[in-house]
């Protein structure tokens, strides 16, 4: 075979190799989750679709249980568009009349047909060979009238009331992916149009989901990461007013949503980096901050020495026993993202000085250049002022540039506490650091 030929297909071997490296503890936690993932009906009359079908059909064989929400709002108003009938808006909620319900009702079966003709698909040579898979659809959500609002009657338009969950986690223990509808049904046999916003906020709370996911609109004005009360203050701003998925992921999260994805249905692999990649691919919103900085525990030793042991081999750091790391666990601040200590810095005070020796600053090479090092020794330096000390040292010796960036100037072995004066390496030879604290 061709050099030009090989060369491209081993570097592709070793980069498919080194994701699946680092996919495997996500596809090990994923394995027997619940995820409720809403499509908006622009992303099924997208290119991106027959994709997204594949993707979707990876995480079933993954052991993921899928509960899918499709929207139709785009095909719908296309079709009344087409049939001129008038489309008619109420605080955001369509008003459904019987015209407009029939051309729902319509459209919503013709798209529930497509998603399981495309997910029956199992021809050779493709993604999805000998998949096998089961869907599972039908009158899983009860739902009632909105009514009257301000004069206005949204006839047909209805609210979940309720969702037969039991119903749900029979098919879902069955290794079925169940398709729920735009669409709700009341004990007296009506039909009414849905949000599909509303019906995949209220299942996956309902469900205890592990995760809620939106796939359509992109928000590129959003950071990639909030919390609930920064998604909330994002709803403030006129661009964001309407924002159907925003909203809802506010609501999932209040409803005890741990975690709700917001995806880009133009970006083709955005599902999988978002669920097999620390950093993802969407936006994230959450209950709790994703990524936290915090004093260590017991628990951490083993992500702490994954981290600095690279470091302490290139000689950056000193190295550290096991056990020395565990007596003085309390002095170390770590920052952690999704379960993973990807930076970590020590504080030993010396509080007969009022001074504090800043060790053992390590921030994960992934994320070098992203201003961890600065947050992290803000934490520390925070730390050092409740304990009232007055000045922070630090000895570096591959380091010193980017201390004296953050502050600090040379000082001398002399100027450090006694007791440190005694365990100073003359052979490693670090040059000497300190910053006042205000």
């Amino acid at each position: 075979m061709n050099d030009k030929i090989i060369s491209p297909l081993v570097q592709h071997i070793a980069t498919t190799t080194s994701w699946f490296r680092h996919a495997a503890p996500y596809i090990h936690s994923h394995r027997g989750a619940t995820f409720v993932i809403s499509v908006d009906g622009q992303t099924i009359a997208s290119n991106n679709f027959n994709n997204l079908i594949n993707d979707l059909a990876l995480l079933n064989s993954l052991g993921i249980r899928l509960v899918i929400v499709y929207g139709a709002r785009h095909q719908i108003e296309q079709q009344c568009q087409q049939n001129n009938i008038p489309v008619q808006y109420h605080q955001d909620l369509r008003v459904t009349d019987d015209a407009s319900l029939k051309i729902a009702k319509t459209i919503v079966g013709q798209i529930r047909l497509e998603f399981e003709a495309k997910l029956s698909f199992s021809l050779p040579s493709t993604p999805m060979a000998d998949a096998q898979i089961r869907c599972s659809s039908g009158n899983f959500v009860t739902a009632q009238p909105v009514g009257i609002i301000d004069g206005v009657d949204l006839c047909h338009t209805g609210q979940v009331r309720r969702i037969n969950t039991k119903a749900i986690e029979q098919q879902l223990d069955l290794d079925n992916i169940v398709l729920l509808p735009p669409l709700g049904y009341s004990p007296t046999g009506e039909v009414f149009n849905l949000s599909a916003e509303a019906i995949a906020t209220a299942c996956a709370s309902q469900l205890k989901a592990n995760k809620l996911i939106f796939i359509g609109d992109a928000h590129s004005e959003l950071p990639k990461e909030m919390t609930v009360m920064q998604a909330e203050d994002a709803l403030m701003d006129i661009e964001l007013a309407n924002s159907y998925t925003l909203q809802a992921a506010v609501d999932a999260c209040e409803a005890g949503v741990k975690r709700v994805h917001l995806l880009d249905r133009a970006q083709d692999d955005a599902l999988l980096q978002e669920l097999f990649s620390r950093d993802g691919a969407g936006i994230l919103i959450s209950a709790k901050a994703f990524e936290t900085t915090r004093i260590a525990t017991i628990n951490d030793i083993g992500g702490i020495l994954e981290l600095i042991q690279p470091l302490e081999q290139s000689g950056v750091l000193v190295k550290r026993a096991r056990e020395e790391l565990e007596l003085h666990i309390e002095n170390f601040v770590v920052m952690e993202r999704d379960g993973t200590i990807l930076a970590c810095a020590a504080l030993h005070p010396y509080n007969a000085h009022k001074v504090g020796e800043l060790a053992c600053v390590a921030v994960s090479s992934d994320y070098q250049g992203s201003s961890r090092g600065e947050q992290l020794l803000t934490a520390i330096e925070n730390q050092a002022m409740k304990l009232k000390l007055t000045t922070l040292y630090v000895l570096t010796t591959q380091a010193t540039h980017w201390f004296l960036e953050q502050g600090f100037v040379t000082a001398e072995v002399s100027d450090l506490p006694v007791e440190k004066q005694t365990l100073y390496n003359y052979q490693r030879n670090a040059k000497v650091l300190k910053k006042p604290l205000l």
